[in-house]
């Protein structure tokens, strides 16, 4: 019995020892540090930032004070850079999201970005890894931190998937990227509020494919970014999303247009399941929804000191065939407004003291009364800061 359990106790330690032994001995490799000073293999560029938002908020829903506070909006560490005339890295982490790793790319939702790039051609560049979905719009594309409020299509967006893109360059102005990505990372519970209604079952195949264009006219400063994309996550119940950006950013002025339609064959957004929460049955996830949004939004950047902007969205939400207790037809109207204007005490660094008010209307119609959903208005007043530190 102690010969075994010596042996036991060995083959443990053995065990634990090969376990914690670096990815990297001595001699091996060369870490970023010395890829950075050394002479033998310098690592062509890199670069790390911190980012990081807080602000204090006074909420008010249907006229109410409901809860004012301080919170954490976003704080993130991004690194990013080139170790090979071909290969690029790009990795972001965000400290405010769910650490729980997904079931099927086995990495945390926290980790947005993750992928490494390689430039085949001088007109092909592949990345392949965890990134953002080729959609198009200028608030799905641009850094989350600059976006105080979210609209109802993008917020509820799953935008960070592990795949493989390749971006075609058709012209130094045009690029065409095409992208196919995992579509489905967890149980179905994940993506439906209430589970796969009766009869539908999830697909073996569940990825999407996007097609993205991204091009530049007047000399740069009108961006148009589209993009198509389309992949099942049920058998017989596609989803397909259309995208449409369009960006002005020359001198004082920043305005964007972004339009975006989505069709789901089983209602992933979860927008229109929740409205039939309150039914005495309990709600039901439903099929064929569709989704339209449109952003307007216009900055002035009045001096290096002071930026304001306003922002305007309108969003509907209908069901295209009657299923469960869904009636065929529109079922909200939803507005938003905001205004903002921005303090940048230190001039030609990326930190920004601000002023925030959102006014937002649920609006419902009857059919989203029959299943009882009721009208909502929200109003947001905040002040917070904001800073992009650049570590090196």
């Amino acid at each position: 019995m102690k010969n075994a359990w010596y042996i036991g106790c060995c083959s443990f330690m053995a065990l634990t020892a090969v376990a914690q032994e670096p990815l990297v001995t001595p001699g091996e490799g060369t870490t970023l540090v010395e890829k950075l000073t050394g002479e033998d293999k310098p690592l062509l560029s890199s670069h790390m930032n911190l980012q990081f938002n807080t602000m204090a908020s006074v909420p008010f829903t249907n006229g109410k004070l409901d809860n004012a506070h301080f919170s954490i909006n976003g704080v993130r560490m991004e690194i990013h850079g080139k170790f090979h005339e071909q290969f690029n890295y790009y990795f972001r982490q965000s400290y405010t999201r769910n650490f729980i790793p997904m079931e099927v790319d086995n990495v945390s939702m926290a980790v947005e970005q993750m992928k490494i790039g390689w430039n085949v051609h001088p007109r092909l560049q592949l990345e392949i890894g965890k990134q953002c979905m080729q959609l198009g719009g200028y608030e799905f594309w641009v850094a989350a931190n600059r976006v105080r409020f979210y609209s109802d299509f993008n917020s509820t967006m799953s935008s960070y998937q592990t795949g493989i893109n390749a971006a075609i360059g058709l012209h130094p102005n045009h690029t065409l990227n095409l992208q196919f990505l995992n579509y489905r990372l967890a149980t179905e519970e994940a993506y439906y509020v209430y589970g796969l209604p009766a009869g539908i079952t999830l697909t073996e195949a569940p990825f999407i494919s996007v097609l993205n264009y991204d091009g530049y006219f007047a000399d740069r400063a009108l961006n148009l970014r589209y993009a198509v994309a389309g992949g099942p996550l049920a058998k017989g119940r596609p989803q397909v999303f259309v995208t449409m950006g369009n960006t002005w950013e020359k001198g004082p002025i920043l305005a964007y247009l972004d339009l975006m339609y989505a069709y789901e064959g089983l209602d992933s957004k979860g927008l229109i399941s929740t409205l039939s929460a309150r039914r005495p049955e309990g709600g039901t996830t439903a099929q064929y929804a569709s989704y339209l949004s449109a952003i307007a939004n216009f900055d002035y950047r009045i001096n290096s000191h002071w930026n304001l902007y306003v922002k305007g969205a309108y969003e509907t939400a209908r069901v295209l065939r009657s299923n469960a207790c869904y009636q065929k037809g529109l079922y909200t109207r939803t507005w938003s407004a905001q205004a903002c204007a921005e303090y940048f005490p230190i001039q030609g660094e990326d930190f920004r003291v601000f002023m925030h008010f959102l006014y937002k209307k649920s609006g419902t119609t009857r059919l989203a009364q029959s299943i009882g959903a009721a009208d909502q208005d929200a109003q947001r007043i905040s002040i917070g800061l904001e800073y992009v530190i650049p570590v090196f």
